[in-house]
């Protein structure tokens, strides 16, 4: 997988698997914008990329709610490197957890949480794809990427706006831009984890295979569908939940 001349976006990218896909895509060469909500932890990240390859990323900060931040990390993007190769989406949470309003019912949750769950994990998806693909159209090339969720497909009493931006919504945006994409050479997929080693709860969450993803086995998919490899997908969803949604079938 060489990515040597190519340049990534990445939103959330300042912790977690943003981060790890940005290391990654450095070490194969690749140049990296990390963009993030936290301007102190994102500085650290990208002086962590840093360290791999000098010079090779850089970092805006970026509320991706706000469509102008959003145009200017891609702007940035090409100012500095000159292209936009590929767009991963991993900004996102659950409203709950995120924003501390736990042990409250659907109905007595300010609407206000769900406002922002559903500004972060669909509309912020939404802004950064519409802001890039401008600059891939121009390229006509290029690779995106959205983060869906097995909360998609399970349903959740409580994060409910989290569920819906990362179901039926997130394959209705990746198959949409996969089909406008395809008129100029850009490909479009999603990937929707289950339970990641990311937090020590998702140890808990059960799966066919009997445990949970190390962040890395995401990223591997993430660096797979970047690559020439992966020439020929696009306008699909990859559930690399270790079988978790098929255990609501058995017996």
């Amino acid at each position: 997988m060489e990515f040597t001349g190519k340049t990534a976006v990445l939103s959330g990218a300042a912790s977690g698997m943003g981060l790890l896909t940005a290391k990654c895509f450095a070490k194969e060469g690749g140049n990296v914008v990390l963009s993030d909500v936290n301007p102190e932890t994102l500085q650290a990240a990208v002086d962590e990329v840093n360290q791999i390859r000098e010079g090779c990323a850089i970092g805006v900060p970026c509320d991706v709610r706000d469509y102008e931040q959003v145009c200017a990390v891609r702007d940035a993007a090409v100012e500095t490197f000159g292209s936009i190769d590929l767009l991963v989406n991993w900004a996102g949470g659950a409203e709950t957890r995120m924003l501390n309003c736990k042990g409250h019912e659907f109905p007595d949750t300010p609407i206000e949480v769900y406002d922002w769950g559903l500004d972060v994990n669909l509309k912020g998806q939404l802004h950064f794809d519409h802001a890039v693909m401008k600059q891939m159209r121009e390229q006509k090339s290029g690779v995106i990427i959205n983060i869906g969720s097995i909360t998609g497909e399970e349903g959740c009493q409580k994060n409910v706006a989290y569920s819906a931006a990362k179901s039926g919504a997130m394959n209705g945006l990746t198959k949409s831009l996969a089909l406008y994409g395809g008129n100029y050479g850009i490909r479009v997929c999603c990937i929707s984890p289950g339970p990641v080693l990311t937090r020590p709860g998702m140890a808990k969450m059960k799966t066919l295979l009997g445990r949970a993803a190390e962040p890395q086995e995401m990223v591997d998919m993430v660096m797979y569908l970047a690559s020439d490899k992966a020439a020929f997908i696009t306008g699909v969803n990859f559930l690399m939940d270790g079988g978790r949604n098929v255990m609501r079938n058995k017996e």
